[in-house]
């Protein structure tokens, strides 16, 4: 009888801690401001995955440095389940070859799942009088011009599209780094920017509206959402391809099963018919992926880029 009662007792102390832990808010870390492409994605796929997880998931805007603050947070929340982070190729990639971080994304979080992947559109306002990529290659030679382009942060896709044309073209135009997508948009609109590397979510109703103009976008093929805009790549950089995306990583050392957890609920989010028309209206593509094919690509993707970082010379 002692057993079958001291179980019991142990049942009665452990349902509410199990309780407790299923309905603790999960927080997503997001690594620039409210309002840029990767802000968008995470409250998009935020209620789905709430509802898949049977928790609430809390949005954390951490700004700053390219996504590191928020990387940064990420790996020093070891063990950690109710964290979990909506990373880009600049913090999980790129970030290990432009700052001295003392971790590598690629090798030491947990990586869960790719979310998205998208080429990036070169917009200039509705205003200038550069209307062609070919107009935009000559006004980047000359210095009087004082060409600029904005990016949402150092070591992001934005910036690395840029810094990649300015090698190849032979172009001397300056990086204006943000602190986010949805600032640096706002200063294009208002005139103080003269283009932008642009996540298309961020750029797309701007365009719709005719406040801004599409010049080139950057994949290897034709966006979707652009079909009319033509790539770098046919525009006389065959080699040219710079594609964007977002990823989904956990703290160091989060156990394998809430790591499947997370996967689990993700791919059958970024499988929704709802969330994939929504992305593709911002011009992204879903791109759930195992665990595994998330760390392969992105340690790709880091060898990739850091061979770029140091043949443009990014600090």
């Amino acid at each position: 009888r002692a057993i079958p009662r001291l179980f019991a007792l142990v049942l009665l102390l452990w349902a509410p801690v199990a309780m407790a832990q299923s309905d603790a808010n999960l927080r997503l870390l997001v690594g620039f401001a409210p309002g840029g492409g990767s802000d968008s994605v995470a409250r998009l796929l935020a209620p789905k995955l709430s509802a898949l997880l049977k928790q609430n998931i809390v949005i954390d805007n951490r700004a700053g440095a390219g996504g590191h603050i928020a990387t940064e947070a990420l790996s020093k929340a070891t063990g950690d389940e109710n964290l979990f982070m909506l990373g880009t190729i600049g913090s999980l990639a790129v970030n290990p070859h432009l700052i001295a971080m003392g971790f590598n994304p690629s090798t030491d979080l947990e990586m869960i799942s790719m979310a998205v992947s998208f080429s990036n559109v070169l917009v200039v306002p509705e205003s200038s009088p550069i209307t062609s990529f070919a107009e935009y290659l000559r006004a980047s030679r000359e210095p009087q011009t004082r060409m600029a382009f904005g990016s949402s942060g150092i070591g992001s896709a934005g910036h690395l599209a840029g810094e990649w044309l300015k090698h190849m073209a032979s172009l001397n135009y300056q990086h204006v780094p943000y602190r986010g997508g949805a600032p640096a948009m706002a200063d294009l609109l208002a005139g103080v920017l003269p283009s932008i590397f642009s996540a298309p979510s961020d750029a797309i109703h701007h365009i719709k509206a005719q406040k801004l103009r599409p010049l080139a976008t950057t994949g290897a093929t034709r966006s979707e959402a652009f079909p009319e805009v033509p790539t770098v790549a046919e525009s006389g950089f065959p080699e040219y391809e710079a594609l964007n995306w977002y990823a989904f990583a956990a703290p160091p050392k989060t156990r394998p099963e809430q790591i499947r957890r997370l996967n689990a609920a993700i791919t059958e989010a970024l499988r929704d018919p709802a969330i994939v028309a929504q992305l593709d209206k911002m011009g992204m593509k879903a791109t759930p992926t195992s665990p595994e094919q998330t760390t392969q690509y992105i340690r790709r993707e880091s060898d990739k880029w850091g061979r770029v970082i140091r043949q443009a010379r990014i600090r």
